[in-house]
């Protein structure tokens, strides 16, 4: 890891990673436990309560409610004119009667309405003597000095209680509230409101309470059976139900009512072993869960969220572990790395909203990790990334081992068939069969855990359906995740090595000779690349452009020279030196410049590493033992400036590239010789500490050499000699 080390800072890298691990747990809220429970689980055991908890009792509370409402008193409008007026007349009729002369002298409908009832049924009416005298008795005792003032006042008296809250003959049908008190509300004067009994406003309870005040209070028994008779029927109902208003007052109450709640003490059962979790039951958990939480003390906290970000950090160290073997450039690269990191956070907040342990759609997010970590990382990488984040999920989500199976291998299935993307429907290929891996995974853990057969082929469909799904969006991301992650697919590699490129285009015209180079050098390389299992078609196009520098000074090149025409012989050979490693110099901005991928620049600034310019090295090492007083020679003066090649495919490319330069000068190229050739060559870089970046093993230089053996025999292999044929006559030879 010291070549990565060296090549950024620590404390960034460290810092981004410490970043990352805290946002996880910020995302999975890694300082309290996940919820344990689902619809449809089976708990084996009986569920109980940890701490004492309340749950909302919905009954109660609409009971509770409904009972406010009943309870609430309703408003009735009060007009108390009508008793006034009643109070007046009687008033008034009683003054007439007092005044009369004679019973001629009355109005007989007054008269009459004061008449006594028949003290029996069938008692003969009496005679107008009778009523003569009756009438008599009356005047005299309403006569009497203050009598008359005695019954103004107890009329007063008796019907203050009615003007001041009303009559009603019986309660409304509508009447849905209290029944034992209302709430009066006079329309002469808005504002005061009372609140009385219901029994006080019956007319048939104020009637009997006008007869017990007449008989206490007026003169004598008989005008009080007079004055009560004349009342008695002419009571009025001065009451009115306000239904709006009393709608408002039963909303009031209503809303008055507190939430209530059922009380479950520390061991109370909450669900029932070896019995599906229902509705009811997960409220309870969720609320016993809830509270238990709200109990626990901060320090537990602080330390369940310290364990799972140590966990975190020790997944990433293995993907870390992982990724240097197999990978280096993303923990060498700072963008890369930071791409990376980026990558898991927003797949596990991506899984962490989509998380439905019923619908299972948080295997969308997970399935775009491992097809992107395949595409941009590789096989293996992406196998790993794709268990690490399916290991925080399950800890940031509570999800149990068949969850995270029903997670990962659908994820697995989707890295492993991704070797490759050289055609467009690769994708879809791919989805359709991690979508048969999840289908036959949730069957078999469906079994396991003990669905139904209903609900395992439920999830099954479900998983299918997101694989193909996570697939399709894959095919539209590709660009992107091309862009972003600076990979190239098999497919948008063909396209680049296409001979009609701009750049390939130009070589041709600038510099023929060195784009015949390439294109042997590619097939070469290519060739070797694919004995050893790597990457054949990058190496290929690298190699048809890692040489497009030397279209800016062609001529100072070998495979660009006419027969005499050597530049160099004018130059001194550290400047020759110069000219001939700025090619690489000038590729890289080139390719720049026509915004080639990354991976494509690689190669060019890679593909001599730091090797020695070996010709003018030992012209410059000659002239200085032919000549005392010349200039020390400087070797790393003449060296390439690097980097050495950093993976496998680029120093497939070095040794390739050196191999064919050097054959073009054999004499006699049998293949004893080819073969000399190329191990010489690859025994120098490997001496020279090449290799020593890119992880390529002795077996493997072993591999490229046999296979560029053998290309380059095919190449050079004999031909069968035909004689010279005889000039025609007149035509010169």
């Amino acid at each position: 890891m010291g070549s990565e080390l060296r090549r950024g800072s620590v404390v960034v890298r460290l810092s981004l990673v410490v970043l990352t691990l805290l946002g996880l747990a910020a995302i999975t809220r890694a300082w309290r436990p996940p919820a344990e429970f689902h619809a449809g689980q089976t708990p084996l055991r009986n569920l109980t309560a940890r701490v004492e908890f309340k749950q909302p009792d919905d009954k109660a509370t609409d009971e509770a409610r409904d009972l406010a409402r009943r309870l609430a008193t309703a408003v009735y409008e009060h007009d108390p004119a009508r008793v006034t007026q009643l109070k007046a007349r009687v008033v008034n009729e009683l003054s007439e009667l007092a005044s009369a002369e004679s019973l001629d002298t009355v109005d007989p409908e007054i008269w009459a309405s004061y008449a006594l009832p028949p003290p029996a049924e069938g008692t003969p009416a009496p005679t107008p003597e009778q009523e003569q005298e009756q009438f008599a008795k009356l005047r005299t005792v309403l006569s009497e000095a203050g009598q008359l003032d005695a019954a103004q006042a107890t009329l007063g008296e008796a019907f203050a209680p009615l003007e001041r809250h009303g009559l009603m003959v019986r309660l409304p049908p509508e009447h849905e509230a209290n029944q034992k008190q209302i709430q009066v509300r006079r329309v002469d004067s808005p504002g005061f409101d009372a609140t009385v009994e219901i029994s006080e406003t019956l007319v048939e309870n104020a009637t009997r309470q006008l007869q017990r005040t007449f008989e206490q209070k007026l003169p004598s028994l008989d005008l009080a059976a007079r004055v009560f008779n004349r009342i008695r029927t002419a009571l009025p109902e001065t009451l009115k139900l306000d239904p709006i208003a009393t709608r408002a007052e039963q909303d009031r109450a209503e809303a008055e009512v507190v939430t209530q709640y059922k009380v479950f003490p520390v061991g109370s059962v909450l669900a029932t072993g070896s019995k599906m979790l229902d509705e009811a039951s997960l409220k309870l958990l969720d609320a016993e869960r809830s509270a238990w939480l709200h109990a626990r003390s901060s320090w537990e906290s602080v330390l369940r969220f310290v364990a799972a970000t140590a966990l975190y950090g020790a997944l990433f160290v293995v993907v870390a572990f992982v990724l240097r073997r197999h990978d280096r450039g993303v923990l060498s690269r700072l963008p890369r790395l930071v791409t990376l990191l980026a990558t898991v956070l927003l797949t596990v907040a991506a899984m962490t909203l989509a998380n439905s342990r019923e619908w299972r759609a948080e295997a969308i997010p997970l399935l775009l990790l491992a097809m992107t970590a395949a595409v941009a990382y590789g096989r293996i990488n992406a196998l790993v990334m794709s268990a690490a984040t399916t290991l925080i999920a399950s800890v940031g989500l509570g999800l149990g081992t068949y969850d995270a199976v029903l997670l990962l291998g659908p994820a697995s299935a989707a890295a492993i068939a991704l070797d490759s993307v050289r055609t467009r429907s690769k994708l879809l290929i791919v989805g359709f069969v991690a979508a048969g891996v999840a289908a036959a995974l949730a069957l078999c853990v469906g079994q396991l855990a003990g669905l139904s057969l209903l609900d395992a082929t439920q999830t099954a469909v479900r998983l299918a359906l997101w694989s193909v799904i996570a697939a399709s969006l894959m095919t539209c991301l590709l660009p992107l995740v091309e862009r972003v992650f600076d990979v190239q697919t098999d497919l948008s590699l063909l396209e680049l090595g296409d001979p009609a490129h701009p750049l390939l285009q130009e070589l041709v015209r600038r510099a023929p000779g060195t784009y015949n180079h390439s294109i042997t050098v590619a097939s070469l390389a290519e060739a070797a690349t694919e004995s050893i299992g790597g990457r054949a078609l990058l190496t290929r196009v690298g190699a048809y452009f890692h040489d497009i520098g030397k279209m800016l000074k062609p001529q100072y090149f070998v495979e660009n020279q006419s027969r005499g025409d050597n530049r160099h012989q004018s130059l001194a050979p550290a400047m020759s030196t110069l000219v001939i490693i700025a090619h690489v110099k000038d590729g890289v901005d080139l390719a720049r410049q026509h915004h080639l991928p990354e991976r494509i620049i690689d190669f060019i600034q890679q593909h001599h590493g730091t090797t020695l310019v070996e010709y003018f090295y030992r012209q410059a090492s000659s002239r200085k033992e032919a000549d005392e007083n010349a200039a020390a020679v400087d070797e790393s003066a003449f060296r390439y400036p690097g980097p050495r090649p950093q993976t496998k495919e680029a120093a497939v490319l070095m040794i390739a590239d050196a191999v064919e330069s050097a054959s073009r000068v054999l004499v006699e190229p049998t293949p004893a010789r080819i073969e000399s050739l190329v191990e010489e060559l690859a025994h120098k870089r490997l001496v020279d500490g090449q290799f020593d970046e890119c992880g390529l093993t002795l077996q493997e230089v072993s591999r490229v050499c046999d296979s560029l053996v053998k290309s380059l025999t095919a190449v050079y292999h004999g031909r069968v000699k035909y004689p010279e044929q005889e000039p025609s006559k007149g035509v010169s030879a």
